[in-house]
């Protein structure tokens, strides 16, 4: 996964950018912040998320993680894909999505294009809990209680409540870093722990 890039920005359209790095210029979608802070001509460093389809690979970038962290999020549910993800930060910004979600706010989540009143329902069903962790200016880290988060995740898709437990074990280190990863993160270190096993 490609989670940073920094370069000299060569374009810069309504919904995307042009970065060269190393002779390469990369395509990327950004959000409103994202875009709103490049300038021709002059660096830049995007959180970045790259997304695999089977017949394209799309980088988007954002202003910083917090936003990348949002993004992710916002498309683990059902429904949801990148263009409205995007379309839900440019209206929103991620403390906008974090407090909606928070206060079962579905008016404000319906003014996102794309999102009609049962996808916010949806929205804020599937993401209760996990976006308090995601802050425009405090970073991202684990919520509190992560740890009964990730199991409780790891439960949902499948796995005894016994293997998330050594799973939550085996990516305590990492939770313990600084700055502590997001929960997503901790997530995806727990599944590859488990597929080794």
């Amino acid at each position: 996964m490609i989670a940073r890039i920094r370069g000299t920005v060569v374009s810069v359209q309504p919904l995307s950018a042009v970065v060269e790095i190393g002779g390469v210029g990369l395509l990327v979608y950004g959000t409103t912040r994202a875009l709103a802070s490049m300038r021709l001509g002059e660096p830049v460093t995007l959180a970045t998320s790259l997304q695999v389809r089977e017949d394209s690979l799309t980088l988007f970038g954002f202003a910083d993680d917090p936003e990348r962290d949002t993004f992710e999020l916002l498309q683990s549910v059902s429904g949801i894909g990148p263009r409205i993800a995007l379309a839900a930060l440019g209206t929103l910004g991620a403390d906008g999505v974090a407090r909606a979600v928070a206060s079962s706010d579905i008016d404000a989540l319906m003014r996102v294009p794309g999102i009609g009143r049962k996808g916010a329902q949806r929205l804020v069903l599937e993401l209760a809990g996990k976006l308090a962790d995601v802050s425009e200016h405090g970073g991202a880290t684990p919520p509190t209680g992560w740890r009964a988060n990730l199991v409780d995740a790891l439960c949902s898709l499948g796995w005894t409540l016994r293997d998330a437990e050594l799973a939550a074990d085996v990516v305590t280190p990492l939770a313990e870093t600084d700055p502590p990863p997001a929960l997503p993160a901790l997530l995806k270190a727990a599944l590859r722990s488990l597929d080794r096993s």
